[in-house]
């Protein structure tokens, strides 16, 4: 009988070993791969192509902070101009992949789409859950921000006019950065605000711990959220509760748009956000694609239509000359 509880907690031991997850658990997030899976159930869509235009100007690969683990760099597509005093807004383009994979070439063609809309797009990488946990890749998109303004004069941006867009988790901390302007949880600049003038959260959620939000994890395997937060909701809830962009929400947010799937548990908590946006008279608008996937916006035709409401958007709430 000893034996048997013997072999049993070995089995167990190696059990709870093997789901001890790493990067290598998770398929790369990648255009490509994204396409092929959804091809299966919608075999009438295409892939989204790398957009080649004398109209816009490529700065890629350009390094915006380092780390002890890693250089971070971003991509900058401006529009093309006549009159070297223009500038333009700016939209930061922040990736999904459920904190822990996926990359800024994500967001490239989305950035290239914008510039020739007008905007400087400028897609970024941050330190995913597996490099560091939260609140790492919040600090390093604040940063990125900062890095974005005291270069504005050399890519023709325009400080006053940020954005910043962000899909599925990229999404959740797209919005988190912008409800959190200057907040001393994160990485702040003690001459140079962190502050943004326009949130797009596509499919995102703004609550980890609202009802609406998906079970965090499988019997004997960490969730997502839970390797980025370091423990799962029961175990870390202030973390859990501090990483939710709706407990920001105030008189001060900045105009949102939500572009989202019909898939609640993508936008858990939106809905609270926008009755707390319109209590302050603070302009929002909600696209639902029905009878979409979740990362419609890497596949046409759904990609011509997030760009067309971001765009519009966009131009609503960060009005410009050079369009």
């Amino acid at each position: 009988m000893k034996s048997i509880h013997f072999i049993s907690s070995i089995l167990f031991l190696f059990v709870s070993i093997s789901y001890a997850q790493t990067k290598d658990d998770y398929k790369p997030y990648t255009i490509e791969n994204t396409y092929e899976k959804l091809k299966k159930n919608y075999p009438d869509i295409k892939p989204i192509q790398r957009v080649a235009s004398n109209k816009i100007k490529y700065h890629e690969d350009l390094i915006y902070k380092k780390t002890n683990t890693s250089n971070l760099k971003l991509d900058i597509y401006t529009p093309k101009f006549d009159d070297k005093k223009d500038s333009y807004p700016a939209v930061l383009l922040i990736h999904g992949g459920g904190w822990l994979v996926g990359h800024k070439e994500n967001q490239r063609i989305m950035g290239q789409h914008l510039a020739l809309h007008g905007y400087v797009g400028v897609p970024i990488a941050y330190r995913l859950g597996f490099e560091a946990t939260y609140p790492a890749a919040v600090n390093d998109i604040k940063d990125a921000i900062i890095w974005i303004k005291k270069h504005a004069k050399k890519y023709n941006i325009n400080p006053e006019k940020i954005a910043v867009l962000g899909a599925s988790a990229g999404a959740q901390l797209a919005t988190l950065v912008g409800v959190t302007p200057n907040s001393t949880l994160y990485s702040t600049h003690h001459k140079i605000s962190n502050e943004v003038q326009a949130i797009v959260n596509i499919d995102g959620i703004v609550s980890f711990i609202h009802p609406e939000a998906a079970a965090e994890s499988k019997p004997g395997k960490t969730s997502m959220a839970g390797i980025w937060l370091d423990g799962e909701k029961d175990e870390n809830f202030k973390i859990w509760k501090e990483a939710s962009p709706l407990e920001y929400v105030c008189s001060n947010t900045p105009p949102t748009l939500f572009i989202n799937s019909s898939y609640a548990r993508f936008h858990a908590g939106r809905d609270d956000m926008i009755s707390i946006l319109n209590q302050h008279m603070i302009y929002n608008k909600t696209h639902t694609l029905e009878g979409s996937p979740h990362s419609f916006w890497l596949a046409h035709p759904w990609f011509e239509t997030t760009l067309n409401y971001t765009v519009n958007f966009l131009n609503k709430v960060l009005k410009h000359e050079n369009k």
